[in-house]
């Protein structure tokens, strides 16, 4: 497995990611970051709203954009959602509904926004220790065919310093692509504050804008991280 900051230093752009971590001290984590290259991107805050959701919002007041600008993070009991556009929501309210997970992640499609047709990436954490996470990426087929390629993958019982990640985009030698399904990571943090210190540190300092880490069941009291303007 590679080294979670080596996974994010090594690509130029990540866009968007996901991450589902266990830390050396046994904690059981989820963080999602943005980077961004246009300044529309790069003028995005990440905060958490009085009803506990973590929301992307235009750093000044501004007509809403639905690609941009979306509930990143949601409680549901236990349970945690997170990713990278507006279908956290969807996934939230069929959770609420009494979906089980996979059913809650399907159906998804990528985002509306060719030549690229960005992945939208969904997690669904569970709280209280159990450590079990599913991943959802509804991605764009690398031919021609318009057809959503839908992934879902269950992880469990990760070892103290394991994780999973997603990202929107990786960097190749044709220039910006969409990111691989899912990478396995090692991380030496040893908790939380740790854990946000990492991810933060390799992201490419010209283009971060904002990261947070928080455990289910407790997203109220997520750690944020915001670029200084």
């Amino acid at each position: 497995m590679e080294l979670l900051p080596q996974a994010l230093t090594g690509n130029s752009y990540p866009g968007r990611g996901v991450l589902w971590c266990r830390t050396v001290d046994g904690s059981a984590l989820g963080a999602y970051f943005l980077t961004g290259r246009s300044a529309a991107s790069q003028a995005r805050t990440l905060h958490l709203t009085s009803d506990g959701e973590l929301i992307v919002a235009p750093s000044q007041p501004g007509e809403h954009d639905h690609l941009r600008h979306y509930v990143a993070a949601r409680q549901v009991g236990a349970q945690v959602v997170f990713g990278n556009g507006e279908q956290v929501s969807t996934v939230a309210d069929r959770l609420v509904s009494g979906q089980a997970p996979l059913l809650a992640l399907d159906g998804l499609d990528y985002e509306p926004d060719p030549p690229i047709f960005t992945p939208r990436l969904t997690v669904i954490a569970e709280g209280e220790g159990s450590g079990r996470a599913w991943f959802g990426a509804a991605r764009h087929s690398v031919g021609d065919r318009a057809a959503t390629n839908r992934l879902t993958l269950h992880v469990s019982d990760l070892a103290p310093g394991e994780g999973v990640l997603m990202t929107t985009y990786r960097t190749n030698e044709d220039g910006i692509a969409t990111g691989a399904p899912f990478t396995e990571v090692t991380s030496t943090a040893r908790n939380r504050t740790d854990l946000l210190d990492e991810l933060w540190s390799a992201l490419p300092p010209g283009l971060r804008i904002a990261a947070a880490v928080f455990a289910p069941g407790e997203l109220s009291g997520a750690d944020l991280r915001q670029k200084t303007r």
